[in-house]
């Protein structure tokens, strides 16, 4: 029987409350938006889960939640596990030990609220104190689709990027802007330094051009 996948990457998702962690995975999975999801943590039953290892079970928190979507990058077939985290700054505790063994952590904020953009200092320090030694990191400025309520410039955002060495996407869940885009340019980052490493090379892949957020812009994955 063939194998179903080549490789197993787990993602996670971190960032404030409220900024669209939820929402991102959703589209990302199943290519579908609800704009009444409620904050993960607060929501009475959990978000559906499609495979939860028997592992995991037992140590998993209510709040958290992962997604699994299977795509093809550089001729491999890439099965990637997406973990959704409470972004409450009281669960933090709980989230820490789902940095273990994520090979991508993907950092968003809202372009709308000006905090969660500064709080992503401090989500960079947690992936530093919790995270393995070299995570491939994705930055990603959500809701673009609200430009008129936009509270963070594009610019500053680049500039934080640039000073991790990370890419920067901006993104909509609701329009599905650069969305695909995002999670297909962190599976092949991983990849392809995966594949470095066994060369013995680590040199970081080079950057992409990013698709500008445009409502008329739709996200594929081949």
């Amino acid at each position: 029987m063939a194998k179903a996948y080549d490789h197993l990457f787990k993602l996670l998702l971190i960032g404030d409350s409220g900024v669209g962690k939820t929402c991102l995975i959703i589209r990302f999975a199943e290519d579908n938006f609800n704009n009444t999801y409620i904050s993960t943590i607060d929501s009475p039953t959990p978000i559906h889960v499609w495979m939860v290892p028997k592992a995991l079970t037992s140590l998993k928190p209510p709040g958290i939640d992962f997604k699994i979507r299977t795509v093809n990058i550089e001729g491999k077939k890439i099965k990637l596990q997406v973990w959704d985290t409470a972004g409450q700054e009281r669960f933090k505790t709980i989230t820490t030990a789902y940095y273990r063994g994520a090979m991508g952590i993907i950092l968003v904020y809202d372009i709308t609220d000006e905090k969660s953009f500064e709080n992503i200092q401090n989500w960079m320090k947690s992936i530093k104190e919790h995270a393995s030694a070299g995570v491939e990191r994705l930055l990603l400025g959500n809701k673009c689709d609200m430009e008129a309520k936009r509270r963070v410039q594009k610019e500053q955002a680049d500039k934080l990027a640039q000073e991790h060495g990370i890419r920067f996407f901006e993104t909509s869940a609701k329009s599905s802007v650069n969305v695909a885009e995002a999670f297909s340019s962190l599976a092949r980052d991983i990849l392809l330094k995966s594949g470095s490493r066994r060369r013995g090379n680590d040199n970081k892949p080079p950057s992409t051009d990013l698709k500008p957020c445009d409502k008329n812009t739709k996200c594929s994955l081949s």
